[in-house]
């Protein structure tokens, strides 16, 4: 769950379902996409809540591990910009408690898509088991890989850095922010350091740099997707919408990891991927659009309903 405080009363205090994975799984399943959730969550008052959620947007419960320990709570306190910082308390409760072996019987055998990331690949075992669901899935099974670095939670920066690059290895498309890049491959340059990533074995690495756009990097080159100016209230969620909105994009036109070589339609998915975010950051909380939401216009209702 994700604790807010407010800018203007940092004691006004308000619960938002959250966490990375879970908001993208949410985001898929709001524009109507068949997806599940694989991780623990409580039979706490929180985790009742966060799989009501899963439950309400479409997300199938199948992959789901019940446990008593108590939900996992990041405290999110917003700048006068609506942009959030984080202070976490993991230790002992839900979300770290996914084991390999568990997860590992959990993940389903007819996959299109695996996306991971976030605190998933920093606390254990939840990192071991996400690191063995990766390996274990098919060749033609599309990896994307979000590691949505915070720092302050990451015990051994080396580690983790070796397991995102261990990752990497298999990943078909990996999505960073700057600040990432930044955490991942300290000094360099935010293309130089996306490069390195690339050079892993990703087909695509997309840089998302806010309102400065996302920087799609192939191998034959980088293109600069804009994006528009939104209305923020706050931040929360929105590279997790931005992971669903592409994905969605790319389910919806039956497309595979074969399918990441065509620019083109590359580009199209992160335009789109683009304006779920932005709609994201224009509501409170990790609260992203259902397809009667998008504007018209972006030719994804048409393809939905098809």
């Amino acid at each position: 769950m994700d604790v807010v405080a407010s800018a203007e009363d940092p004691l006004a205090l308000r619960a938002h379902p959250g966490g990375g994975p879970y908001n993208t799984a949410r985001t898929l399943g709001r524009l109507e996409r068949p997806v599940g959730y694989l991780g623990c969550l409580s039979s706490d008052a929180f985790g009742a809540r966060l799989r009501a959620g899963l439950e309400a947007d479409g997300v199938s419960l199948a992959g789901v591990v019940a446990t008593d320990r108590p939900t996992t709570l990041a405290m999110a306190s917003l700048d006068a910009r609506g942009a959030a910082s984080y202070e976490f308390y993991a230790q002992g409760t839900a979300a770290p408690a996914l084991s390999p072996s568990v997860a590992l019987e959990a993940l389903p055998r007819d996959l299109a898509a695996l996306h991971v990331g976030t605190l998933g690949l920093v606390f254990e075992p939840v990192g071991e088991a996400l690191e063995a669901a990766v390996g274990a899935v098919g060749g033609d099974v599309l990896v994307v890989l979000d590691p949505n670095c915070r720092p302050p939670a990451v015990p051994d920066p080396a580690a983790f850095r070796a397991r995102i690059d261990r990752i990497c290895e298999r990943a078909d498309l990996v999505k960073v922010s700057d600040e990432d890049l930044a955490f991942l491959r300290p000094g360099a340059a935010v293309l130089d350091a996306a490069r390195s990533v690339l050079d892993l074995g990703p087909a695509a690495v997309l840089i998302t740099r806010g309102d400065h756009g996302v920087v799609v990097l192939r191998r034959s080159g980088e293109v600069t997707i804009e994006v528009r100016a939104a209305q923020v209230v706050d931040t929360i969620g929105a590279g997790d919408a931005f992971g669903g909105g592409l994905l969605a994009w790319w389910h919806a036109r039956e497309l595979g990891r074969d399918a990441l070589g065509d620019g083109t339609a590359l580009l199209d998915a992160t335009r789109f991927a683009n304006e779920v975010a932005a709609l994201t950051v224009e509501r409170a909380g990790a609260s992203p659009p259902r397809v009667a939401d998008l504007p018209p216009g972006l030719g994804y209702g048409a393809v939905n309903e098809s």
